[in-house]
C-alpha cells in the first residue's frame, strides 16, 4: 500500500468516526496537503509531527472535528502555523472565506504554495503579527489552535471582530485556569468536549464573545 493509500485510509475512517461527508475531490485535497506539509517539513520544519500518518490524525482529524461548530462566513485562523485548523476546514467549507495568518514567512510561503496546488479559492494567507493585522471588515470568527492563552488570544485579538464576532479556542485538556483568567468584558459561552478519532489525549472547544 502506497502513503498516499494508508493516509486516505486513515482519512475515510475518521470521517465516517466524525459522521463527516465529504467528496472524492475534497479527500484528495486533504490527501495531498498531508504530502505537501511532510515534504516542505524537512527543510521548513513547519511542525513537529513527522510521520505522515500521524499528520493525517493530529492534525487533520483534529482540525475536522470542529466542522459540525463552525458557524459565520468569514473566518481568520490566528496563528496558524501551516494552516492549522483552516487549511483543513477551508477544504471541507468552499463556501466560506479564510483567511490564515502567521508572523512566519516560510509558513506563509508553504501556505501561498499549497492554495496553489490545492486550487483553493477561498483561503488569503498573510504574513503579519496578529495586533498589526485589520480585516476589511470584522471577522465572524475568530479561529485559533493551540496559539495563546485564552487571556492573551482576547487581548491580541478583540479588535477582529464586531460585538456580533466570536472567538473560537481549540485547546488540550479543559482550560479552567484560563477560563477563570478571562476579563470581564468577555464571557464563555459554551465548551464543547471533542472526540477526535485515533487521537490520544483530550480536545476541547471553547467559545468567547465580547460582553
Amino acid at each position: 500500500m502506497t502513503i498516499q493509500q494508508e493516509l486516505h485510509t486513515i482519512l475515510v475512517q475518521g470521517l465516517d468516526a466524525l459522521s463527516l461527508e465529504l467528496s472524492e475531490r475534497q479527500q484528495q485535497q486533504l490527501v495531498d496537503y498531508v504530502l505537501l506539509m511532510d515534504k516542505w517539513n524537512k527543510a521548513y520544519n513547519l511542525t513537529s509531527v513527522r510521520d505522515p500518518k500521524q499528520m493525517m490524525v493530529k492534525h487533520i482529524l483534529d482540525s475536522l472535528a470542529i466542522v459540525p461548530h463552525l458557524e459565520g462566513d468569514n473566518i481568520i485562523d490566528v496563528g496558524t502555523g501551516p494552516g492549522l485548523p483552516g487549511m483543513p476546514l477551508a477544504i471541507a467549507f468552499p463556501e466560506k472565506r479564510f483567511t490564515l495568518l502567521d508572523s512566519l514567512g516560510k509558513r506563509v510561503r508553504f501556505m501561498t504554495q499549497s492554495v496553489h496546488t490545492l486550487g483553493l479559492k477561498n483561503v488569503t494567507p498573510v504574513q503579519s503579527r496578529v495586533e498589526a493585522h485589520n480585516g476589511e471588515v470584522p471577522y465572524d470568527i475568530v479561529l485559533s489552535r493551540a496559539f495563546a492563552s485564552l487571556k492573551d488570544m482576547l487581548h491580541w485579538c478583540q479588535h477582529l471582530v464586531d460585538s456580533e464576532g466570536q472567538f473560537l479556542a481549540l485547546k488540550g485538556q479543559f482550560p479552567q485556569d484560563e477560563i477563570e483568567e478571562v476579563s470581564d468584558h468577555f464571557h464563555v459561552r459554551k465548551t464543547e468536549n471533542l472526540t477526535v478519532p485515533n487521537l490520544v489525549g483530550e480536545r476541547h472547544l471553547v467559545w468567547l464573545k465580547k460582553k
